[in-house]
């Protein structure tokens, strides 16, 4: 009977000493160096405490608010001068909500004394946070303006990363989806600026779902992730990070070379090879693999290997002066090589094409058709003919 009604005791015991100290706080700053130095007596004490900060920190959010909103309703109605608030205090108390309220979240998801998962603050939390949250979009956005990098990181960051907590799994999302991705896009450059490489390729990946941002977002992630490669493990790694993305988008161009110039950067032919011939086993006609099967065999000095692919990839993307440019190339090798001057005119000619739609494409010879094109013409119609003249004078 004795230990019945001690077990009785306990399990209706009142707040710890620590909990209505912290109860009794009359600011966020208060309560919240309390919480980090007492000494709760179990999870449930613990999960009011980090709702006692959220409460706080809600105050002044609400403090804030509702001056703006008299605001607003004064500049409609014309009824009188707007008051200042306190925006950065705004913004920097919906971060401290928004981290007690993950915090609560995790203690309040715990058995009870009685073994029972009875979460009590997790509702009401959620939805008067999600309320407010997109404050620190605009507060950021102003920040940014003012040059306050640490600032808009913080403010985008805690929207970001409160986007995907369990807690605020419930809310409507379906409102910010036409603005996440780019938030998170910049965002990701902001943590990469500041060296926070995981945060940086955490937003990227946010960004990647918004197809308006995916492209961009993806060449800013493999930047960054390709940036702070120290040794030999840090590269193998980044393969391995780069086999992924390529594995659920294996039509990705911008993919597909990244993975190849690091394999070449690690001096693996064999699996540059393998590499472009299964995405061409799938994808016979994409430009990236064509024009790259086409540059590994000019590195070979094989030019009429180079030609084969360089031809097939200026059929994928006609446009393009460096292709045009190396299939010329190619081309001239090939001619400068034949005895049987019939094919060697034939393809000194197929050379001139190229030269020419290159020099259309580029005309301000960033790919080094100029002098090349000379020579084709040089060769197949001698150094007087005026077409050969006009070319030595591109060439110039």
């Amino acid at each position: 009977m004795a230990l019945a009604l001690v077990a009785s005791a306990t399990a209706f015991a009142g707040d710890s000493d620590a909990l209505k100290a912290i109860k009794k706080a009359k600011t966020y700053a208060e309560a919240a160096q309390l919480v980090k130095t007492s000494q709760l007596a179990n999870d449930e004490e613990r999960a009011e405490a980090y709702n006692k900060l959220v409460d706080l920190a809600m105050e002044k959010v609400g403090k804030e608010t509702g001056t703006i909103a008299q605001n607003q309703a004064a500049v409609q109605l014309g009824t009188g001068k707007e008051e200042a608030y306190d925006t950065l205090g705004l913004a920097d108390a919906i971060c401290n909500a928004i981290a007690s309220a993950i915090e609560c979240n995790k203690y309040d998801q715990l058995p009870n004394a009685k073994g029972k998962v009875k979460p009590q603050y997790d509702e009401k939390n959620a939805q008067r946070i999600w309320a407010v949250r997109t404050h620190l979009v605009n507060i950021g956005q102003d920040e940014a303006r003012k040059g306050n990098n640490a600032g808009v990181l913080k403010y985008w960051g805690a929207f970001l990363d409160s986007d995907s907590d369990p807690l605020f799994a419930a809310q409507d999302h379906e409102a910010e989806k036409g603005y996440i991705g780019q938030v998170a896009y910049f965002a990701g450059r902001y943590a990469f600026d500041a060296k926070d490489l995981a945060r940086a390729d955490k937003y990227f990946d946010i960004a990647m779902q918004d197809p308006e941002q995916k492209k961009d977002a993806l060449t800013f992630k493999l930047y960054a992730a390709g940036s702070n490669l120290k040794s030999k493990a840090d590269s193998l790694q980044y393969i391995e990070q780069l086999k992924g993305l390529y594995a659920n988008d294996p039509e990705n161009d911008v993919l597909l070379d990244k993975l190849f110039s690091m394999y070449d950067g690690m001096k693996d032919k064999a699996a540059q090879t393998a590499l472009l011939d299964n995405h061409l086993a799938k994808y016979p006609n994409s430009f990236s693999a064509l024009a790259n099967k086409g540059m590994m065999a000019i590195a070979e000095n094989n030019a009429e290997e180079g030609a084969k692919w360089l031809r097939k990839a200026a059929v994928a993307s006609p446009e393009n002066a460096v292709i045009q440019t190396y299939l010329g190339i190619c081309l001239n090798a090939q001619a400068g090589q034949m005895d049987d001057t019939a094919k060697r005119k034939e393809l000194f000619q197929e050379a001139i094409v190229a030269f020419d739609k290159a020099k259309e494409l580029d005309p301000g010879r960033q790919a080094p058709w100029a002098y090349n094109r000379y020579q084709a013409y040089y060769n197949l119609y001698g150094a007087d003919d005026p077409k050969t003249k006009e070319a030595e004078l591109d060439a110039k």
